[in-house]
């Protein structure tokens, strides 16, 4: 088979820029060809100019290749100021007259939302709490709502968390943890794609948006920041990656400290 040309990367980069924002570099060239021969050899197809207009008339196919091609590295408690935070910071002064919700908008295979919903199960206790999960990809959607992880994910779990929330494997499952299914019933999936008008998802006191935003240029960016600033309740939270910036986006939240900002005018005083 031959290689994949620069025709057809640009080809590929259009296709993940229309779906979701997201440009593929040069540099990406093996990266593409790498996760995408598979369906290549699955399909039977001898070039990728023929997989391209697969793409075209077959809706299935084409979510498979934007799941292939849409990066997905995470782990438990990743960045962990940001949940020292949010369980020092936030949760003490949260109106408990109503249930706390929070939005990992790129949850991948389930371990952001499950270490936010960790936090949140020892810091409330009783009071209502839930959270959104939602991910482009609905292969690692099917993924996280399993809740099952091989053992050494667990390698960022505090021993406390660990203790309390995820279940060792026996049987079938012998290597592998999964996590309290009280956990679970707080924690709802949905396919959700962030350069596209969002669905009904109601207000949140916090989202997540971590790591993502580095694949956008800056119009997407902007855009991007707008919806999620749209469901933040007056005073919510929106948290980026460690190496992400909202910086010149005119985007209406004011940053508290590093990937942390907040909306609402009274946001300055978060920082004090």
């Amino acid at each position: 088979m031959k290689p994949i040309n620069d025709a057809e990367l640009a080809a590929f980069s259009q296709l993940m820029f229309a779906a979701a924002g997201i440009s593929l570099a040069p540099s990406k060239k093996a990266l593409v060809s790498g996760r995408l021969q598979r369906r290549l050899d699955a399909l039977g197809m001898a070039s990728f100019t023929q997989y391209l207009a697969n793409l075209q008339r077959d809706a299935g196919e084409r979510q498979r290749a934007i799941d292939l091609l849409t990066t997905n590295e995470t782990y438990f408690f990743r960045e962990p100021k940001h949940f020292a935070f949010l369980s020092e910071k936030i949760l003490p002064r949260i109106n408990a007259d109503r249930p706390f919700r929070v939005w990992s908008a790129a949850c991948s295979s389930g371990e952001e939302p499950y270490s936010i919903a960790m936090v949140l199960a020892e810091r409330l206790g009783n009071r209502p709490w839930e959270i959104l999960a939602s991910d482009i990809s609905t292969r690692v959607l099917e993924q996280a709502q399993t809740g099952i992880y091989p053992i050494e994910r667990a390698e960022h779990i505090p021993k406390p968390y660990l203790k309390a929330y995820c279940l060792k494997g026996v049987g079938n499952h012998f290597g592998k943890f999964s996590i309290d299914p009280a956990l679970r019933r707080h924690t709802h999936f949905r396919s959700i794609n962030l350069n596209t008008s969002l669905p009904e998802i109601g207000e949140f006191d916090l989202v997540f948006l971590r790591n993502v935003m580095i694949y956008f240029n800056a119009d997407v960016k902007k855009q991007v920041c707008a919806r999620l600033v749209q469901v933040l309740r007056p005073d919510g939270f929106l948290f980026v990656g460690h190496s992400e910036s909202l910086n010149g986006l005119d985007c209406p939240v004011t940053m508290v400290q590093p990937a942390i900002y907040r909306a609402g005018a009274r946001a300055e005083s978060a920082h004090r």
